[in-house]
């Protein structure tokens, strides 16, 4: 893949945040990696989206060293890259502060699958990582946020939970695309709204039953979905 396809995937992608309300000011970011190519994309530094071009996109490898582009990188670019070694079959990573998801990040909870808007995105809670030590984030602040986040996909599979919050700071999600990315992102943000206003109404409201969840995940992922036209 060029770099020119690259940060041209990149600079569409970013430009779906404003577009679909799920940034304030310059929060934010999207990447797109060539794993072959060891390289990924992501949105420069402080740059107002509505002056954003493609080319202003930087390019970083997998070392993090620049190797495309005149701006410096976001400063979570050592998140994302952190992502892109552990999880092989990501191919973009969005970065949000959506108010919802940060309220349930901010709030050290889990989104927990309440229904099956929820269910037909995510098969199981959505999980907060655990808070980080003073030693991280005085180190290595951005590398040490992805490994926070490595460490809590242990035991899950990021192709079928693609999204976390980060303790007190807000939600990352991926897929396989760009655009697939944002989608997830946008599907993240409904549902943390959604799941945060059940529990106004009902705070002992509990999750649907793994069978529901189940159906309503597989109906759209994996070798026997049937959803759609694909």
């Amino acid at each position: 893949m060029s770099h020119l396809e690259l940060k041209t995937e990149c600079y569409e992608a970013n430009l779906l945040l404003p577009k679909y309300k799920l940034i304030d000011l310059t929060f934010g970011n999207v990447s797109v990696a060539d794993h072959d190519g060891g390289v990924f994309a992501i949105k420069p530094s402080g740059v107002d989206y509505a002056q954003l071009t493609a080319a202003d996109i930087t390019v970083v490898d997998f070392e993090g060293k620049v190797v495309d582009g005149a701006l410096r990188p976001s400063s979570d670019s050592p998140t994302h890259r952190r992502l892109f070694q552990a999880f092989r079959n990501v191919r973009a990573i969005v970065h949000t502060h959506s108010r919802n998801a940060v309220a349930f990040a901010q709030a050290g909870r889990g989104i927990p699958c309440l229904g099956t808007t929820h269910a037909d995105y995510f098969r199981d809670e959505v999980p907060v990582t655990r808070p980080m030590t003073d030693e991280e984030i005085k180190s290595d602040y951005e590398w040490e946020t992805g490994n926070v986040i490595v460490e809590r996909f242990q035991h899950l599979n990021p192709e079928e939970v693609c999204a976390v919050l980060v303790h007190g700071h807000g939600p990352f999600s991926w897929g396989p695309s760009g655009a697939k990315a944002i989608e997830n992102a946008l599907a993240l943000e409904i549902i943390a709204e959604m799941a945060y206003k059940t529990l106004q109404l009902n705070p002992a409201a509990t999750a649907i039953s793994d069978s529901l969840l189940h159906k309503h995940f597989f109906r759209k992922h994996g070798k026997d979905a049937y959803y759609g036209q694909g």
